[in-house]
């Protein structure tokens, strides 16, 4: 029985905890400003650095879409409202380092490798 309530007082207390954001940014990092329906992306990490803004009316969904030539991102905000793959490699090759992000307000200030293309998807 105590174990029933120990366990119950630990669910009782995660459920009530607050939640943090899915990528929270370091201390003393202001997250990036991007506008709503869009996929931000910047060439420093921690938001800095030269930006690059998408919207779902121009972007394919389902579709590899590559950064400019010679240029890559290491920090991304996802406001798209759908999920969005990012890869290490141009072509949206899954040989290389990948990564999903939710879409409904996920900041990201130090991806795990350049950023070089982007998928965006239905849901």
């Amino acid at each position: 029985m105590k174990a029933v309530l120990a366990v119950a007082a630990v669910l009782t207390a995660l459920l009530a905890a607050p939640v943090a954001p899915a990528a929270a940014a370091p201390p003393g990092t202001a997250l990036g400003a991007c506008g709503p329906g869009r996929l931000c992306l910047w060439s420093k990490p921690d938001f800095k650095g030269r930006a690059q803004s998408h919207e779902l009316a121009t972007t394919d969904i389902d579709s590899c879409v590559a950064l400019p030539a010679g240029t890559s991102a290491q920090s991304l905000a996802n406001r798209t409202g759908r999920p969005v793959t990012t890869y290490q490699s141009a072509e949206c090759a899954e040989t290389g380092e990948f990564e999903t992000y939710p879409g409904k307000g996920t900041w990201v200030p130090r991806t795990p490798y350049e950023v070089r293309a982007f998928k965006l998807w239905e849901r």
